[in-house]
């Protein structure tokens, strides 16, 4: 009898963002994937799959989710534009509800987190509680599994708890992926790098503050993800400067007064009070902008929904695409990108507080609809409908709201920035203020439109460099990725307290060799100066491939099977420190082929694909979920060609090398082995 001919897939890493590939290949395989071909999908990656290094149960209770329970979901949903099925799943509210009541919906693969503080929590979660990191690794845990029990019966899955450190194999043959702890490899027809945020060497910047913080005996951590820093060295009573005033930021200030045994005490007008433990150092805190992050809404829409993308969709950038010149950010895109934000804005406003606007919403969408974000019409438009400049759209002012001010003392400007965070919170926490819940969604519609604009290859380097990747990313998460309320209601606590201090905007910092510490100044108090003996930067590490930490793609880099993305024009040459795929399907460019490898794909935060958040809020398309469904109907289709070019799944030799990978594979899972039927 002829052996049963199968077919190989390795998947390097086993996060959030290889968790929904998983999730589209089940959904996709109904159609097509035939029962006659068995189908072996490895997952590589020395982290639980679901929630890997990431969102992994293994890191502080205190640190949170910047999303609602109800905002987050790994499934596609009715507005999801896809080949592939729908498959309808809960978002981590609905799914935490079955633990709440036994008369619930329960669903399946059911079982219990084993923590019982994370079960605790789920609960009593709530859709617009903020939960911990550990109740979503509980969630992208059952995700997985989830996944696993849609599987057919032909599709099995092993999961290899260590590193991938290197991929071979001829473009027309077999793959061999090479791991840290044992000599033979796994053998793949197809391969795909889904490896997440990774973390990268030190720059020459960063190395130069490490060799002064060593010759000085000081304390400098550069860029790292906030789970995996040590902090421990930091003295009680230390005066430390952190640089940058985002989530990195916020989960460093919470590690370092609650996670070193401070506290908070509720007053009966709902302040709270921090009651220090006396080993907290002293927080030094500056950035560009000088100020938080806004803080994420706490409520929900109070008027209907708008219908997105209306200026800035896939017409709009293929028109964009289709001019002869290339493609200023800021002259030819900026505008339609914020003319779509400000629809979503108005949209709330007009619909939801009617009382604050002078003219009806259809004569104003209709005078709206034909004119340009930026003309002088618009704002006299604007100014007309909405007599009020507190519910006006004013981007600049929003970007930089420290430009043009300086304070005297620095007591005064510690008193101005909290006044401006307490006016944030409470805005944030006022449904009256539901216009910029509008505006928030719009910014989610304009963020997944962008990964087409950049395949287009009509933005100029500049833009694509400072524009896109520094300005308007950082711009988006400023508006769109802040915190919780009640993280910078306790950051005030703690600059009453006198733990954390404000440094201002623009800040700079520098290694001062004759007194031998780290010195911050800020043009918003001219003449301040603060040193310190530690150095914090704190915000994340970005994509590098150059010196990248991950040892699979050093290695492809390094064979020349990888390209860095590149833009160059007369004017500029931006290196994003993006590895490049092919915009349609994914595949790595190898320059050594001159074009997309066959048999090698990539996903998620290190490509120049740009579609980077793994999960997302219900009902807006998120790119990611795109990209998942299109690259897992294509790789079941290339997978179930039969026989495959060169499989490394079929015939004796195959199931040879099967039986010797079991053999060896003490520390590995096959997960497939109790299946649960679909919810």
């Amino acid at each position: 009898m002829s052996a049963r001919s199968a077919a190989a897939l390795v998947v390097v890493g086993a996060g959030p963002r290889a968790t929904g590939l998983l999730e589209r290949i089940a959904a996709n395989a109904t159609e097509l994937w035939q029962g006659d071909k068995d189908l072996r999908i490895h997952f590589v990656d020395p982290h639980p799959p679901g929630p890997g290094r990431i969102w992994r149960h293994e890191q502080s209770p205190l640190l949170r989710m910047n999303s609602m329970a109800e905002d987050v979901t790994m499934f596609t949903d009715e507005t999801s534009t896809i080949d592939g099925p729908v498959r309808p799943g809960p978002s981590l509210a609905e799914w935490a509800a079955q633990f709440a009541d036994a008369r619930n919906p329960r669903f399946a693969p059911y079982a219990e987190p084993a923590d019982p503080q994370v079960l605790a929590e789920l609960r009593t979660l709530t859709g617009t509680d903020f939960p911990t990191r550990r109740a979503q690794s509980a969630y992208l845990d059952w995700v997985f599994r989830r996944a696993l029990a849609e599987l057919p019966a032909s599709v099995t899955v092993e999961w290899h708890r260590t590193t991938a450190t290197a991929a071979t194999g001829l473009p027309d043959g077999p793959q061999q992926v090479h791991l840290a702890d044992r000599v033979a490899p796994l053998s793949a027809d197809l391969v795909v790098l889904a490896q997440g945020h990774l973390a990268s060497a030190p720059s020459p910047s960063h190395r130069a503050h490490a060799a002064f913080a060593r010759r000085h005996g000081l304390f400098y951590l550069p860029p790292d993800f906030s789970a995996d820093t040590d902090l421990s060295a930091l003295r009680p009573g230390e005066h430390v400067v952190l640089r940058g005033f985002g989530l990195a930021f916020i989960d460093l200030m919470v590690l370092l007064t609650e996670g070193r045994g401070g506290s908070y005490r509720t007053q009966p007008d709902g302040t709270p009070i921090y009651l220090p433990s006396g080993r907290e150092p002293v927080l030094h805190v500056g950035s560009r902008r000088g100020v938080p992050y806004h803080a994420k809404t706490g409520y929900r829409l109070q008027g209907p929904r708008a219908s997105l993308p209306r200026y800035f969709g896939p017409e709009a950038i293929d028109a964009l695409g289709a001019r002869k010149r290339p493609l200023d950010l800021r002259r030819d895109v900026w505008p339609l990108m914020a003319k779509e934000i400000g629809f979503g804005h108005y949209h709330e406003l007009f619909h939801a507080h009617p009382e604050r606007t002078a003219v009806p919403w259809d004569e104003f969408l209709t005078a709206y609809d034909r004119l340009d974000w930026y003309s002088g019409v618009m704002t006299d438009l604007v100014a007309t409908a909405v007599p009020d400049p507190a519910d006006r759209l004013d981007f600049e002012a929003l970007d930089r709201p420290l430009d043009g001010l300086a304070f005297p003392t620095t007591d005064a400007f510690q008193a101005h920035l909290r006044d401006h965070i307490a006016q944030d919170v409470a805005r944030r926490e006022d449904a009256g203020s539901s216009a910029d819940l509008g505006a928030f969604l719009a910014l989610l519609s304009v963020y997944g439109q962008l990964p087409r604009l950049v395949s287009t290859g009509r933005l100029t380097a500049r833009s694509l460099g400072d524009g896109l990747d520094d300005w308007w990313h950082g711009f988006f998460s400023f508006l769109a990725s802040g915190p919780p309320g009640f993280r910078l209601r306790q950051l005030l606590a703690l600059s009453r307290a006198g733990i954390v201090r404000f440094l201002g905007a623009d800040v700079r910092v520098d290694a001062d060799e004759t007194t031998g510490t780290f010195s911050a100044t800020s043009p918003t108090v001219p003449g301040h100066t603060v040193r310190t003996t530690a150095l914090i930067e704190a915000y994340l590490p970005g994509p590098h491939l150059a010196r990248t930490a991950d040892p699979l793609l050093r290695h492809l880099h390094r064979a020349g099977a990888l390209a860095e993305e590149v833009v160059t024009d007369p004017d500029h040459t931006h290196r994003s420190g993006r590895f490049t795929v092919a915009p349609a399907d994914a595949h790595v460019i190898d320059p050594g082929l001159g074009g997309p490898h066959p048999r090698r794909l990539a996903l998620g935060a290190a490509t120049d694909s740009r579609a980077v958040a793994a999960f997302a809020r219900p009902r807006t398309d998120a790119p990611a979920f795109r990209q998942n469904d299109a690259v897992a109907r294509a790789l079941l289709r290339a997978l179930a060609a039969d026989p495959f070019p060169g499989s490394a799944g079929s015939g004796p030799e195959a199931e040879r090398r099967r039986q010797g990978e079991t053999a060896r594979s003490g520390a590995d899972r096959v997960l497939t082995t109790n299946r649960s039927p679909r919810p």
